[in-house]
């Protein structure tokens, strides 16, 4: 069975031998439309399931209050809590989302960026992807006159409204808690340098070892060891070593922590007395491994939250010059068995 055809003005306009400006006047509740035949407009309207177009309308009036976001994976944890806060704000506003996902892809993220400049949106929220390339494309929407926002994975060059994870500092707790626990040879399993919040997860690695005097082993730092898989691998070879690290700090994701945790299980090496893990953006699953995993919260719904609020409070201010800035969210470390070795 065919979708029946969307019905339209100009159908109401046919059927009432009216015009089509009349039947529109009408629909909008304008005042150079007699009472009558505003009802006969509205009931036939009614009979024939017209619905607006609202997108068009919005459009008109030159805003179709949508907000464009693009995160590089939506069944991530931390990026469907970003965006159920961001939801929850907007939705008070009667704005609508548009939900794009990169799959880590650069090429994917440029697409996502075009369709939503195309769609006209009022604002695109984005946290770029791991292959992130060149930061043209963003620029891009500044040049439509879009509203930006990014968060998290952002492109340091473009100056813009930015909403952020303090990393460094969350690494340094973390750190300081394995070693408190009395970790001694402390590993690094680093995501991409090319993204900001890996470089500052690890600064705040190093800085932490050297605050506690602790030397900087490069053979315990793991680059690009960012999915389960690929930790899985640096985790081998780590705990391969002759003198092997007692605690591994997955700073890209608890999905890397859970590659840690699988590779420990199948070597016999027992978590925490043997080794320490901890991950990072406290995922669900986190809670019910055997042991549960120590992991930092991101307070992502309060991000989606913020980010909502910096658009309504700020973004859309009346001022002549929109000057961005930079709002942190502070992470919190979530302490369970894997590092409780006291």
């Amino acid at each position: 069975m065919k979708n029946q055809k969307r019905t339209t003005i100009y159908d109401i306009a046919r059927k009432l031998n009216l015009n089509a400006s009349s039947v529109s006047r009408a629909l909008s509740n304008t005042s150079k439309v007699s009472e009558a035949t505003k009802k006969l407009i509205f009931d036939t309207a009614k009979e024939m399931n017209y619905q607006p177009n609202s997108l068009a309308s919005n459009l008109r009036r030159g805003s179709n209050r949508t907000i464009g976001v693009i995160v590089p994976r939506i069944n991530q944890n931390f990026f469907a809590n970003v965006i159920a806060g961001l939801e929850e704000i907007t939705y008070e506003h009667g704005y609508n989302l548009v939900i794009c996902q990169s799959n880590e892809s650069y090429e994917r993220e440029v697409e996502c960026v075009n369709t939503l400049i195309n769609q006209q949106v009022n604002c695109i929220v984005i946290s770029v992807t791991a292959d992130f390339q060149d930061d043209e494309h963003i620029r891009n929407i500044l040049k439509h006159g879009i509203q930006l926002i990014q968060f998290d994975r952002v492109a340091d060059n473009v100056d813009t409204f930015k909403v952020l994870n303090d990393n460094r500092q969350s690494s340094i707790e973390a750190i300081s808690h394995l070693i408190g626990q009395g970790y001694k040879r402390i590993a690094l399993l680093e995501g991409p340098q090319n993204l900001n919040i890996f470089r500052q997860r690890k600064e705040g690695y190093l800085e932490a070892l050297r605050m506690h005097g602790f030397d900087i082993v490069p053979e315990l730092m793991r680059e690009n060891a960012w999915t389960q898989e690929l930790s899985a691998t640096a985790t081998r070879e780590l705990l391969s070593l002759p003198n092997p690290p007692d605690a591994i700090f997955a700073s890209t994701s608890d999905f890397s922590a859970l590659g840690v945790l699988e590779v420990a299980t199948k070597m016999g090496i027992s978590v925490p007395d043997q080794l320490g893990i901890c991950g990072y953006s406290n995922e669900a699953f986190t809670e019910i491994t055997s042991p549960s995993i120590t992991t930092i919260d991101q307070h992502s719904v309060d991000m989606g939250k913020a980010i909502a609020k910096l658009y309504f409070k700020e973004a859309r201010s009346e001022a002549e010059v929109s000057v961005p800035r930079i709002i942190n969210i502070q992470p919190q470390l979530i302490i369970r068995d894997s590092t409780l070795k006291n």
